[in-house]
């Protein structure tokens, strides 16, 4: 039910992206564009095929019904910091017909084995605040604020 996306994929994650992008748009409509796309089909082409940059789908018989983007982050002789191998969330997404079915936890357990089994350190995500069901799930699967981002509005 969960493998590595394909292009072929391509139509689903669009779906998927746009209801991520709605969700974004109305907690921050002052930052989000409406009805805009975050890839386009040649980037998500590039994303697919690159080891760096995997994508995990939940998909049954006929369609995508979830996806997890995710990207590699290394730090390497750091001055400051240790030597450390992220596997970071960039986008999680259950389409919002199948959400409370438990998709969501299926791919994010996905990903934590497979940061495990990368050699990864940790693996970390950002969420937007006002976005309470996103932050409740994270903190429901035993994920903890690293840092806070923080802004002023002019």
């Amino acid at each position: 039910m969960i493998r590595r996306a394909k292009k072929e994929d391509i139509e689903g994650i669009n779906k998927l992206l746009m209801q991520v992008e709605e969700i974004h748009r109305k907690i921050r409509p002052d930052i989000f564009k409406k009805d805009a796309k975050k890839y386009t089909d040649k980037e998500l082409e590039e994303i697919i095929n690159s080891e760096d940059t995997p994508i995990f789908v939940y998909i049954d018989e006929r369609q995508i019904l979830g996806y997890a983007f995710c990207i590699f982050e290394t730090v390497k002789d750091d001055v400051l910091l240790k030597d450390r191998k992220t596997l970071y969330i960039d986008d999680l997404c259950v389409d919002e017909s199948m959400r409370g079915k438990h998709i969501g936890n299926m791919l994010y357990e996905h990903v934590l084995d497979f940061a495990k089994k990368s050699g990864c350190y940790n693996v970390t995500l950002n969420v937007w605040n006002g976005n309470d069901s996103a932050e409740g799930f994270y903190k429901k699967m035993g994920m903890v604020p690293q840092k806070t981002y923080m802004e002023k509005i002019l």
